[in-house]
């Protein structure tokens, strides 16, 4: 597995990030896991919850770091506190060691194919983006942080990973455990995503991840053909909403959606 160095200890001596080019406001390095502490942090969490434009803000810590921003919250039902969130960074593999189109096929064989009867039809083409990833990203943020009443006490958070797509495995995220212990397989998909359709992951709750996307399907068509890899990526999505089929869901929440948001039982 191809590892970045981890520029999170240096917080420990310098809060504010100064060495690193960042001017962070106060927060906590965090490194609690399903079986106790990692040994250096997972993650840093702001003390105090986002507001408007603090990921843009926050952003600059990618190519200064390596640091992706992430907001990270709760469900009211759910706890909002990623350090008790049972984050288990040992059952993660490397996203890169695994293929989105044999992954998704696999999902889909394993899950879709029981209700839809039908083959795999593979990935869907590449979408043309209407906006720069990192603005759709904060636009994206701030309408969460804004308005989100699902997403409880959301902090922006900075986690070390090589892409934005990798961010689930490199904190050992468990919200999809019911479907796969290993999130990095996901976390292939979410890269191929990131190429695709400049997606970005910006939030995380104890069992949901909202992405931002930059090139939205445009035709019902094309909508669907994604569709059918949100159905494989999550069924729950589809099997546990309101939505009477794929063609429903595709034309309610992926034609021109700039988030996409998933939740797994």
């Amino acid at each position: 597995m191809a590892i970045l160095p981890n520029q999170l200890p240096t917080l420990a001596a310098d809060p504010p990030g100064h060495s690193l080019g960042l001017d962070l406001p106060p927060g906590a390095l965090l490194d609690t896991t399903a079986e106790g502490s990692w040994g250096e942090p997972l993650l840093w969490r702001a003390d105090a919850p986002a507001a408007p434009g603090d990921w843009l803000r926050l952003v600059s810590a990618r190519r200064t770091a390596g640091l992706h921003p992430v907001l990270v919250g709760g469900r009211p039902d759910s706890e909002p506190h990623p350090d008790k969130w049972e984050l288990d960074p040992g059952l993660a593999s490397y996203p890169g060691d695994h293929d989105a189109d044999e992954v998704l096929a696999e999902l889909w064989e394993e899950y879709a194919a029981q209700a839809e009867d039908a083959d795999w039809p593979g990935l869907a083409p590449a979408g043309a983006p209407d906006a720069d990833p990192d603005t759709r990203a904060a636009e994206v943020t701030d309408a969460l942080v804004g308005g989100a009443s699902w997403l409880r006490e959301p902090r922006l958070a900075l986690v070390p990973a090589r892409r934005s797509a990798d961010v689930p495995a490199a904190v050992g995220w468990c919200g999809p455990v019911n479907r796969t212990e290993d999130v990095a397989v996901l976390c292939a998909v979410l890269r191929s995503w990131e190429d695709r359709f400049g997606i970005r992951v910006v939030a995380l709750t104890f069992d949901q991840l909202v992405v931002s996307v930059a090139a939205p399907p445009r035709t019902l068509a094309e909508a669907e053909a994604i569709a059918a890899e949100h159905y494989a990526f999550c069924p729950d999505n589809i099997t546990q909403s309101s939505h009477a089929s794929l063609r429903a869901y595709a034309e309610r929440e992926v034609l021109g959606a700039h988030s996409w948001t998933f939740w797994w039982d």
